[in-house]
Parts: C-alpha cells; structure tokens; sequence
C-alpha cells in the first residue's frame, strides 16, 4: 500500500482545487467566448505537402498530409479538397500516411513531417479512421517526434510498422521502427540505434511480408546547423521474420558516412529493392539490389538525387514497371532504365517531396511539393490545380489602411502574397481570385507604406525592395549588396538571417527599419541606409558555423545565428525601440538608437526572441514571446515588463492557463484594452484578460497549427498560421466589455463603430475559402441562462424610429436569390436570434425592414440600406429592455469618389419611398386575391383589370407590371451608394400615380 503523507495530501488537494478552477475558468471562458468565430480569408494556393497516398480501387480517391495543415481528401482527382483532420488532431504536420487497401475505410495516419525545416513542426503520434477520414481515433506513439513513413501488412490490416525518426531539436529514446498486431492498440519497438538516430522508411518486400526493409538516420536540427548522418549510425537493415530480428546490409553501400535513406519496392521484380542514399560527394546517389538487399550496387550517382537529402529524399517505383522510378527532390525526375538515366517531370511546383502511383492504373498518380498537391492521369502530362488547397505557411502579418484593408505576409515556399479582409471588387475566379505578390520572396515580411498601400517594403532572405503596386516592380536596396548564400556566418559583414524583420514607425511612415545583427535606418526607401546601433545579438563564437553537417551543407540563411529577428516601436513614443534576436537578447532604445541598454528577460541563454511588443497603453510597458523548443525547451515564455526592460515577470508558468508544452511565438495586446492579451503558441490561440496573469483558450473554430503572427487592427483580431493561411475573428470590442457580464442576467454590448461597406459578392459554387460576411455591424448580447420565451431586437435611428425588427423566431435561408432577367440578387431570409446561454452574435445587415410579402419567408426582405449615422440597439428578454447606441460610417472610399453623406441620405428617402409603394402595393395584390372569387359581374372584370395592371402573368418573359416595376425600381437604387438620378424621381412619381389610381378603382369595388 502506498501511504501518502500529509503535506502531500495538502498539495494533491491544492493541485485539485487549482485544476478545478482551471475548468470552471475555462468552461465560463467558453460560454463567454462561444459566440466569437473566426473565418479563413485564404489565400487558397497551396502549401507544402509532405506526404500523399490514395485508395486502389477508388481512382478519384486521394489523401494529402501537409506539413503544417493536417490532413486532406479529393473524390474527385483534385478537383476540390476537405479537410479531415480539423477538431481530431493535436497538431498539423503530417509525416506520412497509408490506406488499407483490403478495407479502404481505414487510415492510418503518422504525424510529424519528416522533412526538417527549422520551422518544422513537432508531430503527436498516430491517428486511425474507419470510415474513410471522417472520424479519428489516437493510437499511440504521441512522443515519438517526426514519422517518417507508415506501412500496413498486405494480408492483415492490424499489423502495420512506423519508421519513427525522432524529436527534430533534441535526443530522445523514443526513435526508431514500431510494429503493432492490433492495429494500433499497443506497439512494440522493434528496431533501436540510439537516442540520436531514428527510422525514416521502412518497406514490405513484395510477396512475402516476413521481410521487411527499414533504413535508419542520425537527424537532429540546432538552430545553427542541420545534422544529417553520421559514421556507423544509419544505414539499410532487413529482417526475415517480420520484424523480430534484424539485420545490417552494408554489401556494396558506402562504408563511411551515411545519412538519410529512402527506399522503393515494385511487385513487378520482388527481388529489386532500390535506395536514394545520403553519402559524401560521389559515394551519395541511387543504388539497386536485385537479391532483396543482401548486395547493392551504385547506379546514379546524379547530384539531384540527393539534393538537401534533410529536406527531399523521396524515391518510388513503377508498381507495373520495375525499371521505371520516380525521384521527388528539388526536381521531380523519372527513369525508364531502373535509374540510369533521369529525365525532368514538369510539375506545378518545385521542391517535391512524395508520389503515389494507383497499381491497378499507373498512369494515375498524385504528387506533392511546396505548393500543394496535385494529381494526374496521364502520367504527368497535366496535373490539377494547386489553387483550391488552404494550407498556405505564414510568417507574419502586416495590413494597410485601405478600406476593406488588406493583409500582408511572406508564404514559405511561394512568394509575398496580400488579400483582402473583405472583397475588394468582382472576380471571375471568385473569392479564390483574391491575392498579389507584392514584392520580396517567401520569407517576406511585406510591409505596406502608411497612407500610400501602392507601396510595400518586401524582403526575400534578407534582400530588402520596394515594390510598387502601379508600375509592378519592385526596386532593389540590398543592405551591403552581397550575396548571402554559402557563407560561415561569423565572416559575414551583415547577418540578414533568412526572415528578417522590415518595421515602419508609426510616427513617420517615411522612416523604415531592417534588421541584421544590426539596426538599419532608411528615409528613403532604401537608398541609403544608417547603422543605428551596435551588434545586439550574443554572437556566440561556437554557433557561428557553415550549416549542413557532417555530409551536406545547406547554407541558405535559414540558420545564420545571431541575427535580429524581432524589431518594434513603440506606438506611444518616437524613438523608443526594442529588438530581440534570435540567440536572446533583448535591447532597447529610448532615444532612436543613441544608446541601447540590454534588458534581457531572466531565463537560459539562447531562445529565439520571436516576438517584442511595446505596450499601446504605457511606455514603460512592453512584452516578449520567446521561442526555444529549437532548443528542446518547450515551455512557454512570455514575459512582460513596466519599467523598460528594468525587470521582467513571467506571465506563463504552465499552470496559469498555456500548456507547460507549448512554446510560444507572439504576443499582442489590444491596443483599445489595456490588459487584454492575446497569445500564439505551436498548438493554438489564448488570451488572457488580466494582463497575463491567467490564459484561456481563444482558439475557437481556429485549426490547430502554429500562430505566426497577431494584430489587432480596426478593432478586429487577425492571425497567421504556419499552415492554414489568415483568419479574421471580425470585432472584438466585446471582449472588452466582458467584465459587465458577471453580474448580468442579459447584457446588450456596446456595438463598436462601424464602416459602412456595400457590396455585393457571390462566390463559386463550391467555394467555402475565402470566407465573407455580408455587409453588415455585429451585435452582441450575453445571456446567463437559456431564455425559453421569444426575444426581440430593434435597430432605432436618431429620430427614435424603429426601422428593423428581428426575433428568435425568424430562421435565414442558405443562400441569396439572382434574378437571371435582371442580374439583381435578393436577400434569402432574415436572420433570427440565438438564445444560447452566453455570449451570441447577430449581424445586422444594415438595411431597414423591406417591403410586406404574402409569402412568410419573403416577408420585409430587401428594404433600402440604411445611411450614416447614429443608431440604437434595443434587445427585449422576458419584456426587459437593454439599449446600446453605436455609429455607421460612410466608406471612405466613396469620399474619394465625391459621394457625400447628403447624397446617401437623399437616396435613402427615395428608397424608403419606394420601400413603402411596394409594401402598399403587394398587401393590395394579396386582398385581390383573397376576394376575386367573391366579385362577381362588372366587378369580376374591374377586378381582372386592376390584376393584369397590378401583377405579372404567370409564364416565361412575361411583361412586368406595377409591383415587379416597383420592385425593379427599388433593387435599382439599392445597387450602388449615389445621388438618385432624375429618372429615378420621375420613375417613382409615374408608379405611384399609377398605384393610387388602382387602389381608388379598387376601392370602389367594396
């Protein structure tokens, strides 16, 4: 028995009480937040796909495994994709993935990409589906790191083997090649170097599933160098008795250093097994062995093959055609003659990491690289598209003062790319269409210039430009004009690390900053440039080396060291100016650069500070994210500080709301609330309402993957994911407003000012990225308890009249209505109110009540949109009425166009009037209706006369008569913000005469 002793029972209870409070805080946070949803606003071009795999028998059927955006299936040979993964997985990156192909419902899926970037992200283990990836299970292996490749016994789908390679940024005992009997349940590890070397692939031979290949790897990232390989450390092992014993074959492969392998099988010569081996100089290459790998021998030695092995290193072979193979590297080759020669395959996109040949037609394949997955059948004669995947990798944001503004990043593997918060205008290829490079590379940031969005500061690995949107060029003012690539850093004058941050002062939009292990100043856009501080970063002597080693360099800036890699100033103070670099410290300026103090946060030497932010509020005031898992540090670390840097607190100690595992990379704080923190951690969201003292979860229907970046701007809250591209969560001013909820029943929150947007955008049909709002202003409303009885809400405007009316009762219909005779769209329904417990959202449309319909779900559609101004909110529950003012502005954009706020008014009149015409009408065609068979004689023919004036014939092209010319004239003026023309004036005073004259006929018929 075990006796626990009473101070540890006082400290069980406390940790329970502390739980306890932690999920009561969490579940209150949830029902506070509930109401709060993001949307993915693209960009819809893919990303990097690490891993694809399809179903036999089902040759439109294919899954694809990004590198940080999950899991993803096509029926359709990548005409569209779903995601899968989203609300299972606990992390993005996908290393590998594989069908039973007996029982295709089942997928086993190993996380954790094998291709090691320094911005790799950690896997989580295994996920099993049995019904074709629409729902997973976790199966084991959660600390194993990267996953390599996974394959399933050919007669018995429980039986299948992981090549797990490891933690990328540290030793663990957990590498090396798992088999499991019963089909995830428990596993056995089965193969084991070291706690430095893993497996990375492993093999079925075909026909006999008692041997079985796998190739082990020595692999491990520092943030300075890249380590692949070692001397007696990898290689080929082969076992005979499906798995219980091993065996090393080294017959005829290089004898030295050996690094990553990846090896290929075909059921067309079961004898052959093919091997891409990472080796020094001519040793590396492509062997074959014809004895089921008891000998092997050099066939290529063809320096593509294994370019960044680290990286690439993928090898497959024709299931049909035993000579013909396919490598995925830099280039995607193929050979006809077992690897002798290589010929290019023209794909997509470059830097290819996987290919999937369908056995039952080997002209039918799905590829993968940088950009995305594609697919042919054609044997790679034209492939799908790559612009329908949403699984860009973001570095960073930035926005402009554009109305809709616009957001702004680098998107690793592509180039800068920009897209709009809302649409900006029509687009033949929909919402999807949306999106520039503007400038720079991949890495960016893309910094657009205040007041003048023509302009961006774009960056490519430490190159800075100056791109302009009007001439489509971008001018190049490289600091120093030297060529980065190759070089030991410590030799180098400028360390420009490969994502260098570019910072525009808020305070003159003419003033720029770059960053190498200096700070650089511009006022010219780059022309000249004025070092304005010493080397702030440590500039550890042993971390300055040439990357790649022992057998492949891989100098491209990505691990340059000592470098700054954060730079903010403050919005409070010209001048004042913190820097963090990417091997620790923190330094700050108060005086624009003539003196800088190091003000490091306590903590181990050497994480990389991702992210500085200068409070909104106070000078003093500033945060820091610190990142060093790259390290094997994966706690989080935020700290803050109120007197400049003079002493720091630690605002994440693992038990106060972030995980204790999940490493943090930015942290803002809303600059309308001071206090109001938000966090982006590797595995999701938080914000914290108390200036960091406690988090919760902000993550919402966010899919778990890196945060990269945050701003809050306009009063909404804007993310970057390193895989899921940007999401918007549209106004969160009620989070400000949180606290009055406590003692609150029912709590109207202060809507916050809004601009006033008319558009009218229709997405493709199939078409769910990017993600639009119709125009409209969010009004929030809390509710501690579920309210039985109907609920009210009226928008009043400034003279007291109520122009709009919803309730809980009323449901919106799924879409919007086109009228194909005259290209005008109408609303679907009106949306009703949410009674949930807690917080609920309704967006107000902006238009008055429409006109009356016999048809209920027609009724006050369409009603004019309302003009600038001042309004009120006003909910009723159980007969309590709460009332909250708020303002609608007029689109800037339409003050540059000489549209005025009079002219908006004016036409909002017309409209009303019009509004009112058509009500007046329809409710006089319904009596009509409702007493043409009662009339009888003379009245039966007036009756027929003012229904042929009134109403439209039923049949195709019929002429429109008054209420569909009412109609037609009130969708005319809700087009468009302008100054009614004349036509429209006289239009309305002929139909209106026309109606009276109706109506006093009609009249006379009672």
């Amino acid at each position: 028995m075990k006796i626990i002793q009473p101070g540890s029972m006082r400290s069980l209870l406390f940790c329970f009480l502390v739980l306890s409070v932690q999920v009561l805080s969490a579940q209150t946070a949830g029902k506070l937040f509930q109401a709060f949803k993001y949307r993915n606003v693209g960009p819809t071009r893919g990303g990097r796909v690490t891993t694809v795999t399809g179903v036999n028998d089902q040759p439109g059927t294919f899954y694809m495994g990004a590198s940080g955006g999950g899991v993803w299936k096509t029926t359709d040979y990548g005409v569209s994709w779903d995601n899968l993964s989203d609300d299972f997985f606990e992390t993005g990156s996908i290393g590998a993935m594989r069908v039973v192909q007996s029982n295709p419902d089942v997928v086993y899926v190993g996380t954790g990409s094998d291709g090691l970037r320094s911005n790799v992200i950690a896997g989580k283990g295994v996920y099993k589906s049995t019904d074709a990836g629409k729902t997973w299970e976790h199966v084991g292996l959660k600390n194993v790191g990267q996953i390599g490749a996974i394959e399933i016994h050919p007669d018995n789908p429980d039986v299948l083997f992981v090549a797990a390679i490891g933690q990328a940024f540290q030793p663990n005992e957990d590498r090396g090649l798992y088999k499991t009997e019963d089909g995830g349940r428990s596993w056995n590890k089965v193969l084991y170097h070291s706690d430095t070397v893993g497996a990375v692939d492993v093999e079925f031979a075909p026909g006999n599933p008692n041997i079985v290949y796998a190739s082990l790897w020595r692999a491990e990232r520092k943030p300075w160098t890249i380590i692949s390989g070692g001397f007696q450390s990898g290689g080929i092992y082969k076992s005979t008795d499906g798995g219980k014993t091993w065996n090393k074959k080294s017959n005829g492969l290089p004898k030295g250093l050996i690094g990553k392998i990846d090896l290929a099988v075909t059921a067309a010569d079961p004898q052959r097994l093919y091997a891409i081996v990472e080796a020094p100089k001519k040793e590396g290459g492509l062997y074959r062995s014809d004895d089921q790998g008891e000998t092997f021998s050099q066939i290529s030695d063809k320096k593509e093959l294994v370019n960044r092995p680290f990286y690439y290193t993928n090898l497959d072979a024709n299931p049909k055609n035993a000579d013909m193979l396919i490598s995925n590297a830099n280039s995607a080759m193929i050979s006809q003659d077992a690897g002798k020669t290589w010929t290019k395959i023209k794909v997509p996109h470059g830097d290819n990491h996987d290919v999937w040949i369908n056995p039952n037609d080997t002209s039918i394949w799905i590829q993968s690289n940088d950009g995305g997955a594609n697919v042919t059948t054609n044997s790679g004669k034209t492939w799908s598209s790559q612009y329908n995947q949403s699984t860009a990798e973001l570095y960073q944001i930035e926005v402009d003062d554009q109305y809709p503004y616009w957001l702004y990043a680098g998107q690793q593997d592509n180039t800068t790319i920009s897209v709009p918060s809302l649409p900006a205008y029509g687009h033949p290829g929909g919402g999807k269409g949306f999106w520039m490079a503007v400038g720079g590379c991949e890495t960016g940031p893309a910094v657009p210039k205040p007041g003048n969005p023509d302009i961006v500061y774009s960056d490519c690995k430490g190159r800075f430009g100056v791109y302009n949107k009007r001439t489509g060029q971008e001018k190049q003012y490289y600091v120093g004009a030297t060529n980065m690539y190759g070089h030991n850093p410590g030799n180098l004058k400028f360390r420009f690390q490969r994502v260098s941050p570019i910072h525009v002062s808020k305070h003159n939009p003419d003033v720029v900053y770059h960053t190498s292990q200096y700070v650089h100043k511009t006022i010219d856009d780059g022309v000249n440039w004025e070092i304005i501080s010493p080397d702030l970063t440590a500039f550890e002597a042993d971390k300055q080396v040439v990357p790649g080693t022992p057998i492949t360099r891989d100098v491209t800036g990505e691990e340059y060291y000592s470098t700054i890699y954060a730079i903010r100033e403050s919005p409070l103070k010209e001048g004042l100016i913190w820097v963090g670099a990417n091997d620790g410290p923190v330094h700050v300026t108060q005086n624009g650069g003539e003196n800088w103090e190091k003000v490091t946060p306590d903590m181990p030497s050497g994480g990389r500070v991702d992210c500085v932010e200068p409070s909104p509020h106070k000078e003093g005031k500033a945060y820091a994210a610190i990142l060093r898992y790259q390290l094997g540090d994966w706690k989080p670390y935020i700290f803050k500080t109120e007197d400049f840097g003079k002493s720091w607190s630690l605002l994440t100690n693992g038990n106060n709301g972030i995980p204790a595992d999940y490493p943090t990379r930015v942290v803002r704080e809303d600059p309308e609330k001071e206090g109001v923190l938000y966090a982006g951690t590797e595995f999701g969201l938080f914000i914290s309402q108390d200036d960091g003292q406690s988090w919760q979860p902000f993550q919402q229907n966010l899919p778990v993957t890196p945060i990269t970046d945050i701003q809050v701007f306009r009063s909404d809250l804007i993310v970057s994911t390193m895989g899921r591209g940007f999401w918007i969560m549209d106004n969160v001013t009620s989070i400000h407003q949180m606290d009055a909820t406590a003692s609150a029943s029912v709590y109207l929150f202060k809507p916050k000012t809004t601009i006033r947007y008319r558009y009218n955008f229709r997405t493709l049909d199939d078409e769910k990225i990017p993600e639009y709002p119709k125009p409209g202003i969010l009004i929030d409303y809390y509710l501690k308890e579920i309210i039985d009885s109907e609920i009210k809400l009226e928008i009043i405007d400034a003279n007291n009249q109520i122009i709009s009316v919803f309730t809980s009762a009323e449901k919106e219909d799924e879409e919007d209505e086109i009228d194909m005779s005259t290209g005008f769209t109408s609303q679907s329904g009106r949306p009703g109110l949410s009674k949930k417990k807690g917080s609920n959202r309704f967006r107000w449309d902006l238009r008055h009540s429409g006109a009356w319909h016999a048809k209920a779900k027609e009724i006050f559609k369409n009603g004019p949109m309302a003009s600038p101004g001042t309004y009120k909110a006003r909910l009723t529950v159980n007969d309590q009425k709460f009332e909250q003012s708020f303002e609608l502005l007029i689109n800037p954009n339409l003050k540059n166009a000489g549209v005025t706020i009079a002219q908006i008014k004016e036409q909002e009149a017309l409209a009303l009037k019009v509004n009112t015409l058509l009500d007046e009408a329809r409710r006089l065609e319904a009596d009509l209706k409702k007493r043409e068979k009662d009339l009888k004689g003379k009245n039966a023919q007036s009756m027929k006369e003012i229904k042929a004036l009134l109403s439209t014939a039923e049949g195709i092209y019929m002429k429109p008569m008054l209420v569909d010319q009412t109609k037609y004239l009130l969708n005319m003026l809700n087009r468009a913000d302008q100054k009614p023309g004349k036509d429209a004036y006289e239009r309305h005073e002929e139909l209106n005469t026309q109606f009276l004259a109706l109506k006093k006929k009609y009249s006379g018929l009672k």
